[in-house]
């Protein structure tokens, strides 16, 4: 006979209804949650906020927001050694005194945080106009566990991992201050230049016969991405070729938020890209491209074009306004070993992303695992 056993949640946890009555906690407690199962800093203006409902959430507690958003749950779960407080329409919960004998939290949150539990707790959600998540759905949710000693050491394998991608990350965000440092120090040394004067737009509307599988659009995080258009018998020959080095951008600014959905083709590969998009490529000699690149991606650049942006039903902030922006262009050789540590801060991010990924996915094998050697 199996060692494992099944429970419904409702049998190992109990809410935190514990509130911030006596406003012991401030503004800079208060937390949030994110899809992907991280309790981050509130994004919402608190500063004249009555914190005095606030759930306070201590260490090895949960919450969760009842509102589901898609496909995934906000969830959050307190892994560290202090409490803080979230907004009273979330639900804070924790494992009962009783059940820390059959079940380890952490192991809990592992169990939490895959996508499987996301697809049936969507699944479960009901409402209209507003789907919601209950406590009461999520009690009455069942969840099989091994032993507690098969618990700890999936739990001790994926808390290394962890471990391992906080301390690169650590390495990520230095490199990106050395980064800042180095912008911040060429604009003091270095008169702005418009763009103007080292780009040019360019136009060549798929010369290359290419198929539907170079068509790539761009994201606001000025990355090129498989194309979320309909491409059904759609006909390529009015795309635009978008070669290796040659930037792409879309004018359009009044649906995307405070960004620039921009995108520089750093592959040695042509693409297509919409016809309504603008592609244009620099002077190499003088202005390097992933130098160029770095400018755009900053934060500081976004709300320059949208301040630039015009137009009445939409914004758009057009070709002639893009040659208007100054940066500094120091000697090319400057540029390029500037570029090449940002490309290093770049590809890097992209490896941490991933790790967060596949950590996400090890959740399932780790709880697999566990259980096949209870059986």
């Amino acid at each position: 006979m199996g060692l494992n056993r099944k429970y419904r949640l409702g049998e190992l946890i109990e809410q935190c209804t514990d509130i911030n009555d006596n406003g012991e906690y401030t503004v800079a407690d208060v937390r949030g949650m994110t899809i992907t199962k991280e309790v981050i800093p509130t994004k919402a203006n608190v500063e004249n906020t009555d914190l005095n409902n606030f759930l306070i959430i201590r260490p090895k507690e949960f919450i969760y927001n009842p509102r589901t958003h898609g496909k995934k749950i906000g969830f959050g779960f307190n892994d560290s050694d202090t409490s803080f407080i979230i907004s009273w329409n979330n639900i804070g919960f924790r494992v009962k005194k009783e059940a820390e004998k059959f079940v380890i939290s952490e192991y809990l949150f592992m169990h939490f945080n895959r996508l499987e539990w996301d697809r049936e707790a969507c699944y479960r959600s009901w409402g209209t106009s507003t789907e919601v998540f209950s406590w009461e759905t999520l009690c009455g949710m069942e969840i099989e566990l091994p032993r507690l000693e098969n618990q700890q050491k999936a739990v001790d394998i994926y808390n290394g991992l962890k471990e391992n991608l906080v301390t690169y990350e650590s390495g990520l965000e230095d490199l990106k201050l050395t980064c800042d440092g180095f912008i911040d120090d060429l604009k003091k040394k270095y008169v702005g230049i418009k763009l103007g004067k080292y780009i040019m737009e360019v136009d060549h509307r798929n010369e290359q016969s290419l198929d539907i599988s170079k068509v790539r659009g761009i994201s606001t995080e000025k990355k090129l991405i498989d194309t979320k258009a309909n491409m059904q018998g759609v006909k390529l020959d009015n795309y635009k070729e978008l070669k290796p080095n040659q930037f792409v951008y879309v004018a359009d600014t009044s649906r995307r938020g405070d960004k620039i959905s921009l995108a520089l083709n750093d592959t040695t590969e042509t693409y297509l890209v919409s016809s309504i998009y603008t592609v244009f490529e620099t002077e190499y000699e003088k202005l390097y491209p992933s130098y160029l690149l770095m400018f755009l991606s900053r934060p500081e650049f976004d709300r320059y074009a949208r301040f630039h942006s015009w137009g009445s039903a939409r914004e758009s902030f057009d070709w002639s306004e893009l040659c208007k922006v100054e940066i500094p262009i120091p000697d090319i050789k400057i540029q390029q070993a500037i570029a090449d540590i940002y490309s290093c801060y770049i590809e890097r991010k992209r490896i941490a992303e991933e790790l967060k990924k596949k950590l996400k996915n090890i959740c399932s094998l780790l709880l697999r695992g566990a259980l096949m050697a209870g059986e």
